[in-house]
């Protein structure tokens, strides 16, 4: 059965500082439970704790691994990963969570969640999506080679985690059918059954997780389709945005992403952020930045994460990145990128 998505949350340096951190005040939660400071669990990783409570904070893939090993080592369990997942809240997820929570239905939440999987953290190369006998959905992690002795913590907390999350969206317990492992079972492997109410493999040579393809229709207790607008705009601006952006540029990509007439003209920013056009350019440019410049950058990165995590047309990704037609969209991807958008969508084809 082809794949309904396939998404690659990690691309790139492992050390670059691209991952936000949601989810991970559970973990640090579950440990401080169990008397281990939250101190402790950041120690050597260069993270600092505070950066929980940061929305504009980024960690590197690398350094998400050595909090998850930290946490295996101090913890006096060993389902450490099953507890802290458990824990999860919607409001742990930040935006990601309540863009979820609000949409219509779990099937359009779960899509939400697949494009926007880098912001949940995962710790695999690849996550794909597809639909067996029109009755059973399942989630495939692919390139797990990455993670090392650390597969067996990263899968319970990321599993874990993510069947409490979509529990909160439902309302109702999640209805898993099998999930599959592909390394030993722990000694606490009967805490998995009671954890996902599921049959478990182990010492597969694949990890999966199956559950019922209904689910995808039941309608979200929550649904508001306007939180969920505003929520994916705000999903949008995070995923474009740099550590290092000054306030003055997060202020721009914010009021650019949430304008009914994407990427407004630079008088009509300066305006709504109380500034004259001199000002603004001003500030801009002793930055080294144009207002031009934003745009374009933005743009590009919309589009290529439209066109890597979506099915949307060519015409719809131009139409979503502020573009009036898709000749004048494909123009500019060609020169941001030296390829066109159908190319960069499928480089087996290039060749």
């Amino acid at each position: 059965m082809k794949p309904i998505k396939i998404v690659t949350p990690l691309l790139g340096d492992p050390d670059a500082p691209t991952q936000i951190l949601v989810g991970l005040g559970a973990l640090a939660a579950e440990l401080a439970a169990e008397g281990v400071s939250v101190r402790d669990l950041f120690a050597r990783t260069g993270v600092d704790a505070s950066q929980l409570e940061d929305a504009h904070a980024r960690i590197s893939h690398r350094q998400r691994l050595a909090l998850y090993r930290n946490a295996r080592r101090l913890a006096k369990r060993s389902d450490i990963g099953l507890l802290a997942g458990a824990r999860q809240r919607i409001s742990d997820y930040g935006i990601y969570g309540y863009a979820m929570v609000s949409s219509r239905t779990f099937g359009e939440a779960l899509l939400f969640s697949l494009d926007h999987i880098t912001m949940a953290g995962p710790a695999v190369r690849q996550i794909s999506f597809r639909i067996e006998g029109g009755t059973t959905a399942i989630l495939r992690s692919h390139g797990l080679d990455t993670l090392g002795d650390l597969l067996p913590f990263a899968a319970e907390f990321w599993r874990s985690s993510m069947t409490t999350l979509f529990s909160r969206v439902l309302e109702a317990p999640f209805p898993s059918k099998r999930m599959v492992f592909p390394f030993p079972a722990p000694v606490h492997w009967r805490n998995y059954e009671r954890m996902f109410n599921c049959p478990i493999d182990f010492d597969a040579d694949r990890m999966e997780w199956h559950f019922d393809a209904s689910v995808l229709d039941l309608l979200c207790p929550n649904a508001n389709p306007i939180t969920a607008k505003i929520c994916w705009q705000v999903c949008e601006a995070v995923l474009t945005e740099r550590p290092d952006d000054s306030d003055l540029v997060r202020k721009i990509r914010t009021a650019c992403l949430n304008n009914p007439n994407r990427f407004p003209v630079a008088a009509d920013i300066a305006s709504e952020l109380g500034l004259s056009l001199r000002t603004f350019h001003r500030r801009l440019a002793d930055e080294g930045l144009s207002y031009q410049s934003i745009v374009d950058g933005m743009r590009r990165s919309l589009a290529t994460e439209l066109l890597e995590n979506t099915r949307l047309s060519i015409d719809q990704v131009a139409e979503r990145v502020g573009f009036a037609d898709a000749t004048s969209f494909r123009k500019a991807f060609k020169k941001w990128t030296d390829r066109s958008p159908t190319d960069f969508r499928h480089p087996a084809r290039s060749h």
